[in-house]
C-alpha cells in the first residue's frame, strides 16, 4: 500500500511539473532578449538584465493595451448575459412544467452539438445584415448566442437539484414568482452561476475563430481582440523572431485566465457535480 501511494504521488507530481513548467519557462523567458532565449533555452535570466521593456513594447508597439480593453469588455459582457439570461431559463425550464419544455430544452442543448464551423456563414450574413460586422457589439451577441447551451444545461440540473419546499416557504412568505427567482432561488444557485462563469469566461477569452472571421480589414481592427493581438506581433516585428516580446504577450492573455481561476475554485467542482444530478 506505501508503495502504490509512492507511486501515485510520483506520478501526480510528474504531471503538476508537466503541466506548470511550461507555463513558468514562458514567464521568465518573456524577461529575456531574443539572444537569452536561444543561448540558455532554459537558465532563468540574471536579475540584473531582466528585459522588463518586453512588456511595455508589446502593450504599446504592438497594441496589446487596446487589445486587452476590448477582451475585457466583451468577455465581461458575454459572459454577464450568459449567467443573466441562462439563468432564466434553466429555472423556467426546471421548475415549470410545459408541453414544449422538454423540446425546448433538447433545443437549447441542440446548439452544443452544431460545430462553430457550420455556423459561421449564416452568422456572418445575419451581422452584415444587422450592421455588426466589425464591432464589439457583435462579437458579444455571437458569444453569448454560442454559450447559452452550456448554461442552461449546468443551471437547469442545478435549479432542479434544490428542494422545491424553498420556493415554497418563499411565496408562503409573500414574495411574487420573480422575486422568489432573484432573492431566493438564484442566490442558491451560487456555485452553478460560478461554474458557468470560469467556463465561459476562459473560453471567450482565448476565443480566436469568431474573432479573426467577424473583425477582418481596417475596419474590424477596433474591435479585435487579444488572441488576434498575438498574431499582430508578428506583424509589428516585421515577420523577424521576437521572441521576447512574443512571451510578454502570452503571459498577459494568460494571466487573467490563471486569476479568476485560482479566485473561483472552491465553487467549481461543486457547482459541476450539482449541475449534473438532474438533466
Amino acid at each position: 500500500m506505501k508503495i502504490s501511494r509512492i507511486l501515485i504521488f510520483a506520478a501526480l507530481a510528474g504531471y503538476l511539473a508537466w503541466v506548470v513548467f511550461p507555463m513558468a519557462w514562458v514567464a521568465y523567458s518573456s524577461l529575456k532578449t531574443d539572444e537569452a532565449v536561444f543561448r540558455d533555452t532554459f537558465a532563468l535570466p540574471p536579475l540584473d538584465a531582466l528585459q522588463t521593456d518586453n512588456y511595455a513594447r508589446a502593450w504599446r508597439e504592438a497594441r496589446f493595451g487596446d487589445y486587452f480593453f476590448n477582451s475585457a469588455l466583451v468577455t465581461v459582457s458575454s459572459v454577464t448575459l450568459i449567467v443573466l439570461f441562462g439563468a432564466m431559463a434553466a429555472y423556467a425550464l426546471a421548475r415549470f412544467y410545459h408541453p414544449l419544455g422538454r423540446a425546448t430544452f433538447w433545443l437549447f442543448l441542440a446548439g452544443l452539438m452544431i460545430p462553430v464551423q457550420l455556423s459561421i456563414v449564416p452568422l456572418f450574413f445575419e451581422l452584415r445584415a444587422l450592421g455588426l460586422l466589425n464591432s464589439k457589439v457583435g462579437l458579444i451577441l455571437v458569444y453569448t448566442a454560442n454559450g447559452l447551451p452550456f448554461a442552461i444545461f449546468i443551471l437547469a440540473g442545478f435549479f432542479k437539484a434544490l428542494p422545491r419546499s424553498l420556493y415554497e416557504a418563499a411565496v408562503v412568505d409573500g414574495c411574487t414568482e420573480i422575486s422568489a427567482f432573484w432573492r431566493v432561488m438564484l442566490p442558491l444557485a451560487k456555485p452553478g452561476l460560478v461554474t458557468v462563469a470560469i467556463f465561459q469566461f476562459i473560453g471567450i477569452w482565448k476565443e480566436y475563430f469568431f474573432a479573426f472571421m467577424f473583425t477582418s480589414g481596417d475596419a474590424g481592427a477596433g474591435a479585435r481582440t487579444l488572441p488576434l493581438g498575438l498574431a499582430n506581433l508578428s506583424i509589428t516585428s516585421q515577420y523577424r523572431s521576437d521572441y521576447g516580446m512574443l512571451f510578454a504577450g502570452l503571459v498577459m492573455v494568460t494571466l487573467p485566465i490563471l486569476v479568476v481561476f485560482v479566485a473561483l475554485q472552491k465553487h467549481l467542482v461543486k457547482g459541476v457535480t450539482a449541475g449534473a444530478v438532474k438533466g
